[in-house]
């Protein structure tokens, strides 16, 4: 029973995200889920996390590492590039610079996986960026953001409290008692995506008042998120050309897809306005249909 539930919320999970996007659009009241972002974020964190082992860092070529990190500190300039473009506000322009500047997406070793790519390079290169990001993200916000006062002590406590200590937890645990903790590897990843199912769902009904009354902004945020998860999948195909293909695979995924329900549940927690967390939610459902599409793609041309 709990094998069949389990692989139904990771089979279907980008099913499962539309269906969030919807209930939150229906139900305003479903925003109370926000209340307890930080608490949501950290289940989702801790989870996957769990499945982390530190054999998986083992071995790493510090050239293909710097390929990825250099395609992820370019990712929030690229974002704030396409928001600019496109004449979006502040606010969503902060949202964009956000989105870029989060860990990759938590299942991006997953899909690495499936596209026969390098895993423990995603898994590694995830796990520097969570640690990574407690400097980084409040550092490119405060650099980018323009026209709106953006807090970064929040974005800091938010953070460490959410992401980088729940994942060096995680992986604490799984190096300390690796026969339990890895006895219920098979859960992990259906509780980490349920949390991203949750955390959208409220996310989306925040926003609902917004694009319901400016159906014409949700089209702009949708052209700039089709636009900067290409861009994103092309920066870390083009970083990896020269390497071995899993390395190019492992590049293109974790450059790419950004970790939408960490912007999103960022946003919230942070006290920032909430329409800069639109970008995240329009993000997810692109980022889980094109990333499923290019795993299956990178197999089939093997």
């Amino acid at each position: 029973m709990g094998t069949r539930l389990t692989d139904a919320i990771e089979d279907y999970l980008l099913l499962w995200i539309l269906l969030s996007v919807a209930a939150g659009l229906a139900v305003p009241a479903v925003a109370v889920v926000t209340e307890a972002s930080t608490l949501v974020l950290a289940v989702m964190i801790g989870s996957i996390s769990l499945t982390l082992s530190v054999d998986q860092f083992r071995g790493i070529e510090s050239r293909a590492l710097g390929v990825v990190l250099l395609g992820h500190v370019l990712m929030p300039f690229l974002a704030f590039a396409v928001a600019h473009a496109l004449g979006l506000s502040p606010e969503l322009t902060v949202g964009f610079v956000i989105l870029g500047a989060v860990t990759p997406e938590l299942v991006t070793p997953v899909m690495t996986e499936l596209a026969d790519g390098d895993t423990a390079l995603a898994t590694t290169a995830l796990v520097v960026i969570g640690v990574g990001s407690v400097g980084f993200i409040p550092a490119v916000v405060a650099l980018l953001a323009g026209g709106i006062d953006v807090p970064t002590r929040p974005i800091v406590e938010q953070l460490l409290l959410a992401v980088v200590a729940p994942m060096l937890l995680a992986v604490g645990l799984r190096a300390w008692r690796p026969g339990r903790v890895g006895a219920y590897d098979e859960y992990y990843p259906a509780v980490s995506a349920t949390m991203v199912v949750v955390i959208i769902g409220g996310v989306t009904a925040a926003n609902a008042g917004i694009v319901r009354s400016n159906l014409s902004l949700l089209a702009g945020v949708g052209a700039g998120v089709v636009a900067l998860n290409v861009v994103g999948y092309g920066v870390g195909y083009l970083l990896g050309t020269w390497s071995a293909r899993p390395t190019r695979i492992a590049s293109v995924l974790s450059v790419g897809m950004r970790d939408f329900a960490v912007a999103a549940a960022l946003v919230i927690a942070a006290g920032l306005p909430t329409i800069a967390s639109l970008p995240a939610v329009a993000f997810g459902v692109v980022e889980m249909a094109t990333s499923a599409g290019l795993a299956k793609w990178f197999r089939r041309a093997e």
